[in-house]
């Protein structure tokens, strides 16, 4: 099971070179407060001030666009999709649907390879910039405030829950109403998915991954990734080790040696990127081979570089996406549990 690189993006490292505010007419944020204006976001580095009403938003990182089209807030510009991207628009077929729905045009693209290109968001004229679920530095974060009002992840680097995104763009858009029914919508699509599938209920599992060519170690995401904690708005338990080695750290993903297989015994079923070949290699070796989610084969593959793998990164576009499908995947997994 291969290591989707859904967070890429962590290693960002900001171009310091052209990323300050343009002072070009032409930039459309309004300069009258609407209502509800000004409004102040807290999040992990103090708290940003928007003054008036967002007209040009940017989004970086992952999936912020997903939770501003969402809430009806057509960016102007958003990172060129590299992961997930069947049809190679750069879009995830969720954003390309919503931006359709609301009759908005695709926004610019820019290239997050390297990190976030902060000339390419200078130059979008955004007056809020939108990185609720990300991986900014301080110095980051400070680079694109010279930009515009940015609104970073409230407390640790790529772990901010779906809700919280929500919740936080919500504010900084002024359309808390809106974030409130939203939350409450999707909450009812995942209690009417998971109740077709009781069979999940209960069952522990851990997001996972396994390197086929390196079966010498094992990763997995912590308590916290938001992979992990949508695990959790399924029924489905964290797995007491993961737990443990999720107190210690604030990192979204770790690793043992495979010599230590035997302390994975208290998953019921591996989530991971793959396919059937991987697995069966993986139950062919002598230590990984004898982990019992493993060895019965209660494993939830994800086709690597797929949507639904992408999608499972939880997004306010995404989750409707891939609810139904992700749900029947994991029931499937879970069926093997005795």
């Amino acid at each position: 099971m291969r290591l989707a690189p859904l967070l890429a993006a962590a290693a960002l490292a900001l171009s310091l070179a052209a990323c300050g505010s343009s002072d070009d007419d032409s930039n459309d944020a309004s300069g009258a407060s609407g209502e509800g204006f000004p409004v102040s976001v807290k999040h992990t580095f103090g708290t940003t001030e928007i003054e008036s009403e967002p007209q040009r938003v940017v989004a970086v990182a992952w999936s912020n666009q997903d939770t501003a089209l969402a809430l009806g807030v057509v960016p102007v510009a958003m990172p060129k999709v590299t992961y997930g991207d069947d049809d190679t628009d750069g879009l995830h077929p969720w954003v390309k649907d919503k931006i359709d729905e609301l009759g908005g045009e695709t926004p610019a693209l820019f290239d997050e390879t390297d990190g976030i290109d902060a000339a390419a968001v200078a130059k979008a004229e955004p007056d809020l910039i939108l990185a609720v679920h990300s991986g900014l530095t301080k110095e980051e974060y400070e680079t694109l405030s010279k930009i515009a009002p940015t609104v970073a992840y409230p407390d640790k680097a790529w772990g901010t829950p779906w809700r919280d995104a929500i919740e936080l763009t919500g504010q900084a858009l002024g359309k808390t109403d809106e974030a409130d029914q939203l939350i409450g919508d999707l909450e009812q699509q995942i209690s009417d998915a998971v109740a077709k599938r009781p069979e999940i209920q209960g069952k522990s599992a851990v997001m996972s991954w396994i390197d086929p060519s390196d079966l010498s170690k094992i990763g997995y995401y912590t308590a916290f990734d938001t992979r992990a904690t949508f695990l959790n708005d399924l029924g489905l338990e964290t797995p007491e080790f993961v737990e443990k080695a999720s107190a210690d750290t604030d990192q979204f993903f770790l690793e043992i040696s495979a010599e230590k297989a035997d302390e994975l015994a208290g998953a019921d079923i591996f989530v991971g990127y793959g396919d059937d070949a991987a697995l069966k290699k993986v139950q062919a070796d002598p230590l990984l081979g004898k982990v019992p989610a493993f060895e019965r084969g209660s494993a939830a593959l994800l086709e690597d570089n797929t949507p639904l793998a992408a999608a499972v990164s939880p997004s306010a576009l995404s989750i409707p996406w891939m609810l139904d499908d992700y749900v029947t995947l994991l029931a499937d997994a879970a069926a093997k549990v005795k």
